[in-house]
């Protein structure tokens, strides 16, 4: 918590970095901005679950999502197996969230099962770093299973700087038929359009009821910039709290700067936690 209010992260990465391609490296030192990521991996670059719940614990998050990823064209593949001992070593503060990449797992869904199997709480698509059009029809089935499961959807929703990437599958509309063939899927656009399609994921987020923006790797500060056509107020209905650690400045500096919004109490209690509560299974405070 802090002060008072419940915090949950719901876009965390905590890889091997063994598994990284220097990119990654670039990107975290650059974002994070001093913060002491670092103190959660042991010298051989794995994370120590004990520190990093310490590390957390210490920045006030009370639940986190954790993302494995299978991106080999942008980042590198980092499985979900290497967060199963993080989950064991706090269970009520981590959560796992499953990836599937179509063109390394086939059939989809039998890759999504699996991962759902080992305690998945969501399934994360990454089509700007794995190199794919979410809204090909190949993915229907797995968002039929989500639709079936109670499991939400978390796509990637914007640009990326990593070499490998593809900006153009990060476009907001692209997913205009998945939102309205599934209604009864939560899906959560990361990053909120960053980049080029801000007003496109919010347009969609206030327009349909299951498409909520998460604010990962987005200033606080400068969200009514990026949402300056937009009633703040109202929008932040649609939000929900997320850092992109460890590229960030802390949990603690992000939440900060999310009060200075002088949003209504309540909607700032919704994004800290209250909507990530109804979104994903199990992280009510």
């Amino acid at each position: 918590m802090i002060d008072g209010e419940p915090v949950v992260d719901a876009h965390v990465h905590v890889p091997r970095l063994s598994t990284l391609k220097p990119s990654w490296f670039e990107w975290a030192q650059t974002f994070s901005a001093g913060h002491p990521w670092r103190d959660a991996y042991d010298e051989r670059g794995d994370p120590v679950p004990e520190r990093l719940d310490a590390l957390l614990e210490s920045e006030g998050v009370d639940r986190a999502l954790l993302f494995c990823e299978y991106s080999p064209r942008a980042t590198g593949i980092q499985p979900i197996e290497d967060l199963l001992p993080i989950v064991a070593c706090n269970p009520v503060r981590f959560r796992l969230v499953a990836n599937v990449n179509p063109h390394l797992h086939h059939p989809l869904v039998a890759e999504a099962e699996r991962q759902l199997e080992l305690g998945a709480v969501a399934v994360k698509l990454h089509p700007v770093h794995a190199g794919f059009d979410p809204a090909d029809k190949e993915l229907y089935p797995l968002y039929a299973l989500c639709a079936e499961r109670g499991v939400p959807v978390i796509v990637h929703s914007g640009t990326s700087t990593f070499p490998g990437a593809r900006a153009r599958f990060g476009d907001p509309q692209l997913m205009l038929d998945a939102v309205e063939d599934f209604p009864g899927v939560q899906f959560v656009f990361a990053h909120g359009g960053r980049g080029w399609w801000y007003d496109t994921a919010a347009f969609l987020a206030l327009a349909r009821p299951n498409v909520w923006l998460d604010l990962a790797g987005l200033p606080p500060r400068r969200l009514p910039e990026y949402y300056a056509r937009f009633d703040l107020s109202r929008l932040a209905g649609r939000w929900i709290f997320g850092t992109d650690w460890p590229g960030v400045p802390g949990t603690a500096a992000n939440v900060t700067a999310l009060r200075k919004l002088d949003l209504p109490e309540e909607t700032l209690r919704g994004v800290l936690s209250q909507n990530a509560a109804k979104v994903f299974p199990g992280l009510a405070v």
